[in-house]
């Protein structure tokens, strides 16, 4: 795609930018990849409808995923408190998230208009507004989380409004009805002709899982692949922190005291399965989370640069029973023991079973940096990160590392995002959680 020339950029962030600038001084590389991946998403992505709400492609697919939108416009949050427009444009991505969500809460991704477009004629229950109708968990939790985080970091509430409310409803609907998949649920997924991870097995029904373990079910991963294991353990920790959102939204804003109960006690059942099926022993290593599980003591032990991820666990703000299991977790995953974590000549880090075998992801990076406890180690990925853009002065999905010129998908504004969000926090810009 190459780098456009970007419109008028908001005061907010002409402020930022320079402030970045003058902070990077003496790394003019660093600076422009910054200015090019935070300037690129605002200008090439997002679109103000006519009736108010938010619109964002996820960059080279013209589409909008629930997932892909919120992280593109999260690094924003940091100039939202001084910014009302930017806030609105946040609000009125919820307010089109949500519809979305009344619309279908199984979809992972919409169109702009109700025109029939889609990635695949799928077997399953298709409409006009759905581009893709794979089931995620993170789906839903991403727009709760950013609904939540508007609220913390610019104080504006108009957002829960009577759309939320009703999405809210169904994703709950959906959350309980996933905890028995095998006897409750009417969701199939058949893709004909294709990839193995495009499609669920069974006649669309996915591999078995034991119902009534207090997690909740999931077709496929944040990946957009099909799950191995019914039971994504990530995207049910992701789901635990977003109830408990719930919670404080029902309590301080709705006064709901029903919303805020129903949602505390699915947030309960989601954590004690999770701490009681998830967790497995690796040898040298001890008790660590699993990927994926069916329930029944079937577990895939790997992880995915995709969020939510075990490697996200402290992004996202999962709080672990017992600490060491995370500390274990992380220490697997970030070493050959994950098959999905590669080294090459220069780089090492996370990849996906997304993309071509050894192509470490640029998310994954981000990932790990924004969850180090070191500030060395964080300025050590930005480096890696800043070195391995293929000359293109843009983040990617993944790239080779003994070749980072060669990558998949030039234009992907989640990836720029995440570079963006990491060298923020390492300057002190924080995003309130």
């Amino acid at each position: 795609m190459g780098v456009k020339e970007v419109k008028k950029l908001p005061v907010s962030m002409t402020k930022l930018l320079a402030e970045v600038k003058e902070k990077l001084s003496g790394d003019e590389k660093m600076f422009q990849i910054f200015e090019n991946c935070y300037t690129n998403t605002l200008d090439t992505t997002v679109k103000r409808m006519q009736d108010g709400t938010t619109y964002v492609i996820t960059g080279d697919i013209p589409a909008m995923w629930l997932r892909d939108s919120v992280c593109q416009l999260r690094p924003y949050l940091v100039l939202a408190k001084d910014d009302p427009e930017m806030i609105d444009l946040m609000q009125g991505l919820v307010e089109r998230q949500f519809q979305f969500i009344c619309i279908d809460p199984y979809a992972n991704a919409f169109n702009e208009a109700p025109n029939g477009n889609c990635w695949e004629k799928d077997e399953t229950d298709m409409g006009p507004w759905l581009w893709e109708r794979k089931y995620e968990i993170d789906s839903l939790c991403f727009p709760l989380q950013f609904a939540y985080l508007i609220w913390k970091n610019t104080g504006r509430i108009e957002h829960f409004n009577q759309t939320f409310c009703n999405g809210v409803r169904k994703i709950l609907d959906v959350w309980k009805t996933e905890q028995y998949h095998e006897e409750k649920s009417s969701y199939r997924f058949i893709r004909r002709n294709s990839f193995f991870q495009d499609t669920l097995s069974r006649d669309g029904k996915g591999a078995l899982v034991r119902s009534g373990i207090g997690m909740t079910w999931s077709g496929f991963r944040p990946s957009d692949d099909a799950c191995t294991y019914g039971y994504l353990v990530p995207s049910n920790m992701f789901a635990v922190v977003v109830l408990n959102y719930l919670e404080e939204i029902a309590e301080k804003v709705l006064d709901d005291v029903q919303l805020k109960k129903e949602a505390s006690e699915l947030k309960d059942e989601i954590y004690e399965g999770i701490e009681t099926y998830a967790i497995t022993k690796v040898e040298s290593i001890g008790n660590v989370y699993a990927y994926e599980t069916d329930g029944y003591g079937m577990y895939n032990l790997m992880d995915d640069s995709n969020v939510p991820s075990l490697l996200a666990m402290d992004y996202i703000g999962y709080q672990p029973k017992n600490p060491e299991v995370a500390v274990n977790t992380r220490k697997m995953i970030l070493s050959k023991k994950n098959p999905y974590y590669y080294e090459g000549n220069y780089a090492k880090g996370m990849g996906s079973p997304h993309t071509p075998p050894g192509y470490i992801w640029h998310i994954g990076l981000a990932l790990q940096g924004l969850t180090s406890k070191s500030e060395k180690e964080k300025w050590d990925i930005l480096e890696l990160m800043k070195q391995t853009d293929g000359n293109t002065g843009l983040m990617h999905e993944g790239f080779d590392p003994d070749d980072p010129t060669k990558y998949t998908r030039e234009w992907f504004s989640w990836a720029n995002a995440m570079f963006c969000e990491l060298l923020l926090d390492c300057l002190g810009y924080k995003i309130e959680k």
